[in-house]
């Protein structure tokens, strides 16, 4: 009987060796389908202030971001992102992040006094909960586009990010910076770090 176990067990230690070495190497599964337009989202999104995703603004692969297309959470348009042009704010966020949920009713705030001067585009990233999401950001009065990005499959372009929330900045000469961390509690807050980093007088 102990040598049995003892078979056994020099056998398991083999197995863990060779896995450690390289083989055998098992592949993570693929990305869940998770819908930004599902009907219920649709409906939701019409029923609120939350503007259309942009139209193309320059010809694609002509503006600073990658040339990457995301879709409209809430359904609508896809947007290439290098079709758009700056001054631009990008926010990354999620749901489920708790300085983001701070922060939201400041940048919704700061849209609504100077959106016309320097729009916002909403990421929702790494997020598999994108209904949840929308009702959020509805409740926070978020009125500018957002899109989504569940699997993060923006992440290793120049959009990478490590922390949530994040901006990313684009100036009207297609030059692009960030990330930039956020957690902003105000309008004055948001202001002053738009100022600053797109170089413009608000």
């Amino acid at each position: 009987m102990i040598g049995s176990l003892l078979r056994a067990a020099a056998a398991l230690l083999v197995v863990v060796l060779l896995s450690a070495c390289g083989a055998p190497h098992l592949t993570p599964p693929p990305p869940s389908d998770i819908k930004l337009d599902a009907p219920d989202m649709v409906a939701t999104k019409a029923k609120s202030r939350i503007e259309d995703c942009p139209k193309p603004q320059t010809a694609a692969g002509s503006g600073g971001l990658p040339a990457f297309t995301i879709q409209c959470l809430g359904g609508g348009r896809p947007v290439d992102l290098s079709t758009l042009k700056g001054p631009l704010v990008l926010n990354f966020w999620w749901q489920g992040c708790v300085p983001c949920q701070k922060e939201m009713p400041a940048l919704a705030a700061f849209y609504k006094q100077y959106g016309d001067q320097v729009p916002i585009l909403g990421v929702d990233s790494t997020d598999v909960y994108p209904g949840v999401a929308l009702k959020k950001a509805i409740k926070w009065g978020v009125t500018f586009p957002l899109v989504g990005d569940p699997g993060g499959d923006l992440q290793g372009t120049k959009l990478t990010i490590k922390h949530y929330p994040s901006f990313f900045f684009l100036s009207a000469d297609g030059t692009l910076t960030g990330p930039i961390e956020g957690g902003l509690d105000s309008v004055d807050e948001v202001k002053a770090m738009v100022e600053k980093q797109l170089g413009v007088s608000l």
